[in-house]
């Protein structure tokens, strides 16, 4: 089996494999521990080193702390990351607790600022005592090494998280839909790159809704595609260990080819605005 090919994550100073395992699938579930573990483990296997999860994402947190407490010493060997959606610097800092504990881990490789939507998040966030004071505490502390913001709504609030708070990662919707839509794509990565962040993809299949059967598309093309973009890594969910073997297979995978990119791009035109229906639009 070839090794993943791995990139900087920005300026957190660390290398991430090219794809990684996203928090949601079986993982944003309750009581599926034996399925959960099975992907967990497919993902160490195959060598996919960022893993992604959330407060909200239901038993994410529980799960790997399952794995990490038998499998301790592999720790070094991957970029744990975990997020708050909470806007205030008291709430923060709980949930990072609860996050820490659940996982059983002393620290974090990654903490990020959770699906930030509205000029009113940027506000409560950014006030004295919001959200932002407890994440550069938790950095400044060595509790977490990295702190990020994600948004997957606006890419106008996104744009003024990255070019004005202290972060060192986005992560942000990237797949066809959204190089057609642009704001994502063409506005947030640039200014991101500008400040060197490191930049993940999400939303990289639309939750399944760019698979349907009109399409043809596979998920390992829309992997592949999402990959072309200027991103340091691809997270993606998954529900079984086969599909994280597909995941680990595009990412050892070159890019789609530039007619095979126009061929995604054309066939997702007409409807593009309704497939982002994660914009809340």
């Amino acid at each position: 089996m070839d090794e993943l090919a791995e990139r900087d994550l920005g300026r957190t100073g660390k290398m991430v494999t090219r794809v990684g395992l996203g928090g949601e699938g079986v993982l944003r579930t309750q009581g599926q521990d034996m399925d959960a573990q099975s992907v967990i483990t497919e993902a160490y296997i195959q060598g996919i080193s960022y893993w992604d999860s959330a407060r909200a994402y239901a038993g994410s947190e529980g799960y790997y702390g399952s794995f990490w407490r038998a499998h301790d010493k592999e720790r070094p060997r991957i970029f744990q990351t975990s997020k708050s959606a909470r806007r205030d610097r008291k709430g923060a800092l709980a949930d990072l607790k609860i996050s820490l504990s659940l996982m059983g881990l002393p620290h974090l490789d990654l903490w990020q600022i959770h699906d930030v939507r509205t000029l009113g998040d940027v506000r409560e966030i950014e006030a004295p005592g919001g959200a932002l004071e407890a994440f550069v505490e938790a950095r400044e502390s060595g509790v977490v090494s990295s702190i990020g913001v994600t948004g997957h709504h606006d890419p106008a609030i996104l744009l003024h998280a990255v070019e004005s708070w202290p972060v060192d990662t986005v992560l942000l919707p990237v797949n066809p839909v959204e190089k057609i839509l642009g704001g994502f794509l063409d506005l947030v990565i640039p200014a991101a790159r500008k400040r060197g962040l490191g930049v993940i993809g999400m939303k990289v299949l639309g939750a399944g809704h760019f698979l349907d059967p009109r399409s043809g598309f596979t998920p390992e093309q829309l992997i592949r595609f999402a990959l072309g973009e200027d991103i340091d890594v691809a997270i993606v969910g998954c529900a079984t260990p086969e599909e994280v073997r597909t995941l680990a297979e595009a990412g050892r995978s070159p890019p789609l080819s530039v007619s095979e990119r126009n061929r995604m791009l054309e066939a997702y035109r007409h409807d593009a605005k309704r497939r982002a229906f994660y914009r809340g639009t």
